[in-house]
């Protein structure tokens, strides 16, 4: 029997797509002449910081973009500022890779209209080691470091809203209670869609309390829980319903397959930012890690398709 043939889909905002593709190559998306570049004094003693978070964050964007170094970084955005007329300093070498261990990363989102659907996958960077030929041609000559990235996206606007970055050894369901503390208390959450890893019973106890429905399709030899939570009984009645309905009919039925756009989001972390890390040191990961979110959003902001099937 032959395989079905994939549909084609046609983008119904081309010429609009278009001038967004154009956009996130524009200096002035990234570089905002407005904003606080030197903070406001704290009050406390000792010596005042020269630099905002913003500020910061700025030249690591700059770093992350276009994969510049630290120093090349640092001219960079010292020409940008000639360019506007703009008399401000730039932080050297030594304070971006201090800062970058400490700063609170700004990660813009749009936010959807209507109750959230959230997106939830993970996937490893690598952080240190030989590349990819090296390490098959001679079996790697120095230890292979790998970092996991797990990232809730949403749905409607395809923008990341929450991201965590742990270890290689770290699990996948046991990251979902820190992706759901960066949704505010007070925003709605219509469901949460991962894949079989997440079939856990904290996974839908932490779904169910707040108050979404959980799109996770039953691992092959699951077993019915004992109904004593919420979580237990939503798990109970997704596992009936694959049985009865068998498991490709329930997909289609749960909606299960939008899964794709977060492995899609995925694929532009490293497609459009890089399949390694630029810095060793974890806390400086994370920080990169979440700069190339806070780009992606604005690259999302910008626009995006809108596709519709052929035929």
């Amino acid at each position: 029997m032959s395989r079905p043939i994939p549909p084609s889909y046609k983008t119904k905002n081309r010429p609009a797509y278009n001038e967004a593709l154009k956009q996130r190559g524009s200096l002035t998306i990234w570089f905002d002449p407005d904003m606080v570049w030197v903070p406001p004094a704290t009050g406390k003693q000792g010596r005042q910081p020269r630099y905002s978070d913003a500020a910061i964050q700025t030249c690591l964007t700059m770093k992350v973009l276009f994969g510049m170094a630290l120093r090349q970084k640092t001219g960079f955005v010292e020409s940008l500022l000639r360019l506007v007329a703009i008399d401000w300093s730039v932080p050297d070498l030594s304070t971006l890779s201090r800062r970058q261990k400490t700063m609170a990363v700004n990660i813009p989102c749009r936010g959807s209209k209507g109750p959230l659907n959230l997106l939830i996958h993970s996937t490893g960077i690598k952080a240190e080691g030989e590349g990819e030929w090296n390490a098959r041609k001679h079996a790697g000559t120095k230890r292979r470091l790998w970092r996991k990235i797990h990232i809730g996206v949403d749905e409607q606007t395809l923008e990341i809203r929450a991201i965590e970055i742990t270890g290689s050894r770290v699990g996948d369901a046991p990251m979902l209670l820190e992706l759901l503390d960066q949704i505010p208390a007070d925003e709605e959450i219509a469901s949460v869609t991962a894949d079989g890893a997440y079939d856990t019973r904290k996974f839908h106890n932490a779904v169910a309390d707040r108050g979404a429905h959980g799109v996770i399709p039953p691992r092959k030899n699951a077993k019915p829980w004992k109904p004593s939570t919420a979580g237990a009984i939503a798990r109970n009645e997704a596992l009936r319903a694959a049985k009865y309905l068998s498991r490709a009919i329930w997909r289609r039925w749960s909606g299960y397959h939008r899964r794709s756009r977060v492995e899609t989001k995925m694929h532009c972390v490293k497609l459009l930012l890089g399949q390694s890390l630029m810095v060793r040191d974890f806390d400086r990961q994370v920080a990169e890690l979440q700069v190339r979110a806070a780009v992606l959003n604005g690259c999302t902001a910008l626009g995006i398709p809108v596709t519709e099937p052929m035929g």
